[in-house]
């Protein structure tokens, strides 16, 4: 069993409101625009949303929103404005995790993890995008095949 953290006794005001549909946009800052490009429409097969100038992108998946702002000197960023550890994409099927493995290595995607099924039953692996983005590709009972 997990011990939970301690955590500060805050008082809620007024009524909340429906909760969120979820997290469905993640904007990134990107060195080389081009090779992000290449790993989320290409090998991730993301679409085209909406496209204001040639220094900005927004990608769709049908669930999901991603924007890609480019800034040459994204790896010289100040470390205390980012806090980001990964951004996921959900997997229908269980699978497909390991179909998505062996399809990003073979286009030669850095991977930081292989495939592995974790105790809570989902199976996932990590790698990065070409700006170092920790990517997860997942499968995850309780999200997986519902579509938003």
């Amino acid at each position: 069993m997990v011990k939970s953290a301690k955590v500060e006794s805050r008082v809620v005001k007024g009524q909340k409101p429906n909760p969120t549909a979820g997290m469905r946009h993640v904007a990134l800052f990107v060195a080389d625009l081009d090779a992000a490009c290449f790993f989320y429409i290409d090998l991730l097969g993301m679409a085209i949303e909406w496209q204001p100038d040639a220094e900005n992108i927004y990608l769709c998946s049908g669930n999901d929103n991603v924007a890609l702002h480019h800034n040459p000197d994204s790896t010289q960023l100040d470390s205390a404005r980012q806090r980001l550890d990964h951004i996921g994409f959900i997997i229908d099927d269980i699978d497909d995790v390991d179909r998505w493995y062996d399809f990003l290595k073979s286009n030669d995607v850095k991977m930081k993890s292989e495939p592995r099924t974790h105790r809570d039953g989902a199976r996932s692996f990590y790698c990065l995008d070409p700006a170092g983005t920790v990517v997860q590709i997942i499968f995850h009972p309780p999200l997986s095949g519902k579509r938003a």
